[in-house]
């Protein structure tokens, strides 16, 4: 009996050791074989780089009331401006009235350059901030942003749409504004060669547009500035007004930086001291050596701070 014993259990604890035996290898053939099926199967259809198309952001983003209005503020206040010219047309020009201000009434071409200047320092400012301060804030704060990363669309993809998107809203506001200033100046005081406001030198009709496309495309890369910290700050806060407001108040210190001359050759650090070299391109020979170390400035400031905007997002928890 002890041997039939003996005998019987020796069996069962050979399959016993043999399941153990086979085990380790069935599960990690099975774990690899599932592992395949998976990213084989996945979602039918689903590839990041179809997730949240500029399309669709650009929708999104022009539903916004804030779109509306901003559009709306930088193609009327052309015509407010007409509207104030006209009005004040027999008063005489003061002696010490900057050029472009003087000249703002010889026809469309210098009420554009007018434009540039009356709006460079503080409006287009503010509606840089605006379309890039807001776009990933009002997100986070309406409790949103969590559904498109559900989606799932990946977060480095997620910012990158929104920043094109953004940008491409605050090119075109910026350019409309010069733009509907030339509609509005040439209906209002005609179509006239371009005063240069130092020599009073005209150019013709070719020769001042391309100016005023040098002026444009400047001015558009002194503003990168602008849309890199209001990004960022739109990354680092759920408050929509606090990441419009804060880039918008830390171009205002800058602005206050500059006028200390104490300061030295340091102003030239500050982001917005080279804002209007574009004057420049309103002499008789254009000057380019300003401009470009404004271009300079500009864009290495504006790559650090987006730099820092996804670096920060990748980490950034945004279920609380």
């Amino acid at each position: 009996m002890s041997d039939q014993a003996d005998r019987g259990t020796d069996p069962a604890d050979g399959a016993a050791g043999q399941v153990q035996a086979s085990t380790p290898a069935s599960a990690q053939a099975g774990a690899q074989a599932g592992a395949q099926a998976g990213a084989q199967a996945g979602a039918p259809g689903y590839s990041p780089r179809r997730t949240l198309p500029l399309a669709v952001e650009a929708i999104r983003q022009l539903r916004r009331r804030r779109t509306l209005i901003a559009f709306v503020i930088l193609l009327v206040l052309p015509w407010i401006l007409v509207g104030a010219f006209e009005l004040s047309s027999n008063s005489p020009a003061d002696s010490q009235t900057p050029g472009l201000v003087a000249d703002a009434t010889v026809g469309g071409l210098n009420f554009a350059g007018f434009a540039f200047f009356a709006s460079a320092g503080f409006l287009l400012v503010v509606a840089v901030a605006l379309f890039c301060g807001d776009t990933v804030s009002t997100e986070a704060s309406w409790a949103s942003l969590r559904y498109l990363l559900a989606a799932p669309v990946p977060r480095a993809r997620l910012l990158r749409q929104k920043l094109i998107v953004a940008l491409g809203y605050a090119s075109v506001a910026v350019a409309s504004l010069p733009i509907m200033a030339l509609v509005a100046g040439t209906v209002a005081f005609g179509w006239h060669p371009l005063k240069l406001p130092a020599s009073g030198v005209q150019l013709g009709t070719g020769a001042a547009v391309g100016r005023l496309a040098i002026i444009l495309g400047y001015v558009l890369i002194t503003e990168l500035v602008v849309a890199g910290l209001a990004f960022l700050l739109s990354v680092c806060t759920d408050s929509p007004l606090g990441a419009v407001g804060g880039a918008v108040g830390l171009v205002i210190v800058s602005n206050i930086l500059d006028a200390v001359t104490a300061l030295g050759s340091w102003r030239q650090l500050l982001p917005t001291h080279w804002q209007f070299s574009w004057l420049n391109v309103l002499q008789p020979q254009i000057s380019w050596t300003s401009m470009i170390e404004g271009a300079a400035v500009s864009v290495s400031y504006a790559i650090v701070l987006i730099a820092l905007a996804f670096r920060r997002f990748r980490t950034k928890d945004i279920v609380s």
